[in-house]
């Protein structure tokens, strides 16, 4: 587990250029490598969450082998090719490539020489793009993102999805909070989803009674689109927005794998940041939208069954999600008195994570404020837990000051008072 931790950790500081790319659309890809390395790249990103829809078809060899596997079939959406030859050979390996590739495939090179003139020759030849090898994981997935994203339509939102270890951990109540906060104290644009259908409590928490949610556009993927989901939306508060759950038995929800892609890509084209309430279920689409979110808290609790299923969920998360920051762990509900529990230093040891935060148990604060359908923050801003769900947002937003400890800054006042120093001495 430690070492999974520890390569997934390393990889961050290369791929922060693309935690903001969205999964691409569905694409046929040939790799054709002469290098392990260029292989084992090729790979890797075929294992990308971005890249789950893409099917990809990685070969040893170059050129050569090509032209021989298109001879008889077609090519597909793209081809990457990789090259040791010189620019003049490289240049002439492309006319003949020319001749099999069918009209809208694209193709990517990944080659040695680093000359503008060769860039240049090969775009005017076709190419689509050129990288010099050796290409990085995040540079062959930003050329991807490049080709086949349409800037007018790709999501621009980030998502953030919020899951417990267990059931009755308090994570709808941490997801409802730090979504009130990332909306009212740091003016951000926010969506939150209620994902739990049968027993979603947006509803209630946010005292809002919406006669359509999210439901409507999970059975009905085909209208979704921002128009359509602004009708499904109950605002809450200038800046925060609900996507509501029915919250009732009429009848079972059993979802595709893909059922709610649709719904989270046209919620994230229209909103800064996507709140998904998810339920503790283990199920496709909640894989599914645990793969393709861009962060995960985890809301787990100071015991055994805690421990172990947010170590299950770590260590499945890192196969499902190999270029990504590890998941957040929250640990909620601590201090129970009379409970014997396991300390935050013995429950994050064997996880090798540290805690995005460690919160204390009060159920006074927290069902005075439930009953009354306020949100932490709004019962009483200057209690320690609400300031910690504000060191949360601030830590997701990555912000250094909280909202209402920022000082305009006053270079006049600065300025005179320089001057008045200067006149004293």
């Amino acid at each position: 587990m430690e070492n999974s931790v520890t390569s997934t950790i390393m990889l961050q500081g290369e791929d922060a250029d693309i935690a903001h790319i969205r999964p691409l659309p569905r694409l046929n890809i040939d790799a054709f490598c002469e290098t392990e390395a260029g292989l084992s790249v090729l790979q890797a990103c075929s294992q990308d969450r971005r890249l789950t829809r893409t099917r990809w078809h990685i070969r040893s060899g170059g050129i050569g082998v090509a032209l021989e596997a298109y001879q008889s079939t077609s090519t597909p959406h793209l081809i990457i090719l990789e090259s040791a030859a010189g620019p003049d050979q490289l240049l002439a390996d492309i006319m003949q490539l020319a001749e099999v590739c069918d009209s809208g495939t694209r193709v990517l090179i990944i080659g040695r020489s680093n000359e503008v003139r060769l860039y240049r020759e090969l775009i005017r030849n076709g190419i689509s793009d050129y990288l010099v090898s050796p290409a990085s994981l995040s540079e062959v997935i930003s050329v991807l993102n490049n080709l086949f994203t349409d800037p007018a339509t790709a999501p621009s939102g980030r998502s953030i999805a919020v899951i417990g270890a267990k059931g009755g951990v308090g994570s709808s109540t941490l997801a409802h909070n730090i979504s009130w906060s990332l909306a009212n104290q740091f003016k951000h644009e926010v969506v939150l989803a209620d994902m739990d259908l049968p027993f979603g409590t947006v509803n209630i928490n946010f005292d809002q009674d919406p006669t359509l949610g999210i439901a409507d556009a999970v059975y009905a993927p085909e209208r979704v689109d921002e128009v359509y989901l602004d009708r499904l939306l109950a605002e809450s508060s200038e800046h925060l927005s609900l996507l509501a759950a029915p919250s009732t038995l009429e009848k079972t929800y059993d979802f595709d794998t893909e059922s709610f892609v649709s719904v989270i890509d046209a919620a994230l084209r229209t909103t800064q940041l996507l709140i998904l309430d998810i339920p503790h279920n283990w199920n496709s689409w909640t894989r599914t939208t645990l793969m393709r979110a861009d962060e995960i808290i985890i809301v787990a609790t100071p015991d055994l069954a805690s421990l172990r299923n947010t170590k299950n969920l770590l260590d499945t998360l890192i196969l499902l999600r190999p270029n990504d920051k590890p998941a957040h762990l929250i640990l909620n509900q601590t201090g129970v008195p009379k409970r014997p529990e396991i300390s935050a230093a013995d429950f994050c040891s064997p996880l090798n994570i540290k805690p995005l935060a460690v919160i204390e148990f009060d159920p006074q604060f927290f069902g005075t404020a439930a009953n009354n359908a306020h949100m932490l923050a709004e019962a009483d801003p200057n209690h320690k837990i609400s300031q910690k769900i504000t060191e949360i947002a601030r830590e997701l937003l990555g912000k250094h000051d909280a909202p209402e400890q920022r000082k305009k800054a006053k270079p006049l006042a600065g300025l005179l008072s320089k001057l008045k120093r200067k006149k004293s001495a």
